[in-house]
């Protein structure tokens, strides 16, 4: 069965809908920076080898893959920890497009972890990522905070996503590289796997990430984060699909922390048109 990833869908799945932007004529001066700029760039990307410039360039495209249209989607985090599980979490995902950029928020409206984050995403740019904790009631006093750094590796609505996983900021990571294949298949589907490596990691961060892409797709079969010490901390995988108007859908992803034993399902009402 073919996967399609749909945009919006917690950015978790993005990949489709690679693009390119066209050039303009440039003042010499400014032809003359580019220049030099590339040069710099081609004598960098000499020093490294093939898996790390494919790497490179699968991550940038998972970065740049802009969503073909505005989107929105009602899911519910279920979460179960040291507690047992907790009531479910209504969640609302959209995104909505822009000129030079799209924005996915993640809002959730009621009850104590009514929060909402918005993350801004562009080709060749980082993400930006905007939190306002609270009921989103439009006030002149309602700001939000603008978040970079360890800020972003705060939970979200206390569940074992962080803020960065839902912006899948470890493809942003200068160190990427393709690892040989570990297995022939990865449920079922033919795979890239892309090792994403941390410069310097926080104490609380992630040092390493390893991502199952899948090839057709460009969706992540599984992904791997290791914590600062190089420990396994959590384990992603998509849990089940379901056919919506003829395509397959992802219905339900999982996150898991394998250090304390919590983990996250988030889980999307999937309706026929």
């Amino acid at each position: 069965m073919t996967f399609k990833s749909q945009t919006g869908r917690a950015a978790l799945l993005r990949g489709l809908g690679f693009w390119r932007r066209g050039s303009a004529a440039l003042p010499i001066l400014a032809v003359l920076i580019l220049f030099l700029a590339v040069s710099a760039t081609a004598q960098t990307t000499n020093t490294l080898s093939d898996a790390e410039i494919q790497g490179r360039q699968l991550a940038r495209q998972l970065c740049d893959a802009r969503p073909e249209t505005n989107f929105s989607q009602n899911g519910r985090l279920n979460i179960r920890n040291s507690k047992g599980n907790q009531p479910d979490i209504p969640i609302l995902f959209y995104t909505e497009i822009h000129t030079v950029n799209w924005e996915t928020t993640y809002q959730i409206s009621t009850g104590p972890n009514a929060s909402v984050l918005v993350v801004v995403h562009g080709a060749g740019a980082q993400n930006r990522y905007s939190f306002f904790k609270g009921l989103m009631i439009k006030t002149e006093t309602q700001t939000f905070k603008n978040l970079s750094g360890d800020k972003i590796m705060d939970s979200f609505a206390n569940s074992d996503f962080w803020l960065c996983d839902l912006g899948l900021e470890f493809f942003h990571w200068p160190a990427q590289k393709i690892l040989p294949h570990t297995s022939n298949l990865k449920r079922g589907r033919e795979y890239t796997l892309l090792e994403s490596t941390n410069p310097n990691p926080a104490t609380n961060g992630y040092s390493r990430v390893l991502s199952w892409i899948d090839k057709e797709s460009g969706g992540i079969l599984q992904a791997e984060a290791y914590d600062a010490a190089g420990k396994l901390l959590k384990v992603f995988e998509p849990k089940s699909f379901k056919k919506v108007n003829g395509q397959w859908e992802l219905q339900e992803m999982e996150i898991r922390n394998v250090q304390t034993g919590s983990r996250t399902r988030l889980e999307f009402d999937l309706k026929s048109n």
